[in-house]
């Protein structure tokens, strides 16, 4: 396997039964395997991608004084911006090499949280700046629920299992601008490798190339979608969730060879979050004799803030 493997959300949409469980099959096998997948047929469309990314560049251009207004204290970065190097994978010490800014939940009325979520910060410089953030995130949200509930039906459990938990959950949109590199990175990366905290991540074609993932023999592969693909990993909570069933597979992004180092790069993940009192113990349907248990039981929310604390967005 030289790429991710690629499946169609018409598939699962399609009134055919057949197809439907084809994707079902398709797409767990490969977070079996890989843990990663490209999709097609998602809910974004290209005005809209295109409106977002001339909105995030626009952002990303502002001079930095500018910028930093929207860098709350307090959030643990979870709304705003995040200014250069403040973010590290877990066990590394060295501050990646990109911005990003994070647009959050904006719950319905009726939601019923237990916790109250942080307002997103508004851009006044820029006045479509959050109404497109706002809208993709919305449509990453919709599709990030129906792969939610093909991963149910694989597994063995109710179609819309993920639907309460899922909606209206802790979700962020993470626009990242990875600058030009201008002299000899000391041990630094674009993004150092990691597994992502969450349920899911969808993420938004980057504008240039640098997303690996690390395959079970040890070898990096390059993630190369199609231009209309969006690119869908299983994250850390749907890892322990499963007990080790679905793959949360280690990936990073590398910096480009050194003749593009004059090169910015924009990357747009959705990373979907359950609400914090979603249980993440594993599933009664993920536990044998062959698999037995491997994880504590544990709340969602406090699994965030573990890991908020471990990659530097959180002091204690």
């Amino acid at each position: 396997m030289n790429n991710i493997p690629s499946v169609d959300l018409a598939d699962f949409l399609s009134d055919d039964p057949n197809r439907k469980q084809k994707f079902v099959q398709e797409i767990g096998t490969a977070y079996e395997e890989i843990g990663f997948v490209s999709l097609k047929n998602h809910f974004l469309d290209d005005t809209l991608v295109d409106g977002l990314y001339k909105e995030v560049t626009s952002f990303f251009a502002l001079p930095l004084e500018e910028k930093a207004k929207s860098e709350l204290e307090g959030l643990g970065g979870q709304r705003g911006y995040i200014s250069f190097g403040k973010e590290h994978a877990k066990g590394k010490k060295e501050g990646d090499l990109k911005e990003f800014w994070h647009f959050g939940q904006e719950a319905d009325e009726d939601a019923n949280l237990i916790e109250e979520y942080p307002e997103n910060v508004l851009v006044n410089e820029l006045p479509n700046f959050n109404p497109t953030g706002m809208e993709a995130y919305r449509m990453l949200e919709k599709t990030g629920i129906y792969v939610l509930r093909a991963l149910a039906l694989y597994i063995g459990l109710d179609e819309h299992y993920f639907d309460h938990w899922a909606s209206n959950g802790n979700s962020i949109l993470r626009p990242i601008h990875y600058p030009p590199i201008t002299e000899e990175p000391k041990g630094a990366v674009r993004a150092g490798a990691h597994g992502d905290i969450n349920l899911i991540t969808l993420l938004m074609g980057a504008s240039a190339g640098g997303l690996q993932v690390l395959r079970t023999d040890g070898e990096w592969i390059d993630a190369i979608p199609n231009e209309d693909e969006l690119v869908i990993n299983v994250g850390d909570m749907l890892e322990r969730h499963t007990n080790n069933k679905l793959r949360s597979t280690i990936h990073r992004v590398v910096n480009p060879p050194k003749e593009q180092w004059n090169t910015p790069r924009y990357s747009i993940p959705f990373f979907m979050h359950p609400r914090s009192d979603m249980k993440l113990n594993c599933l009664d349907a993920c536990v044998s004799e062959e698999h037995p248990k491997a994880f504590d039981d544990i709340t969602a929310g406090d699994f965030l803030h573990q890991r908020l604390v471990e990659i530097g967005l959180i002091k204690e």
